[in-house]
């Protein structure tokens, strides 16, 4: 499965960049499959292992900030693996054309 998801601290002010630095650390010490872009961060593997990390990165945030926002989008697909990468080939190859 892949998640795409963003959390954000609230009642903080405009600058979240450190809050949120706090989460994609623990995305990136999880040694699953990730990239992170303006809006959101993406994280393949199975269920409970993906959905462990954001619970981690959601509390890391949390820890720092009495309030936060979580979006998070799932393609549930078992049996595909490097979804990250194979979905954004396939739209490049597309657009070779």
């Amino acid at each position: 499965m892949i998640v795409a998801f963003s959390v954000s601290p609230l009642g903080v002010g405009e600058d979240v960049g450190e809050y949120v630095a706090d989460a994609v650390r623990v995305v990136r010490e999880s040694g699953l499959p990730n990239r992170t872009d303006a809006m959101f961060t993406s994280i393949e593997g199975e269920w409970d292992e993906v959905m462990d990390v954001v619970k981690r990165a959601v509390a890391a945030v949390e820890a720092r900030a009495g309030r936060v926002s979580l979006v998070l989008k799932a393609d549930i697909r078992p049996g595909v693996t490097d979804g990250l990468t194979s979905k954004v080939e396939t739209v490049e190859r597309y657009l070779a054309d």
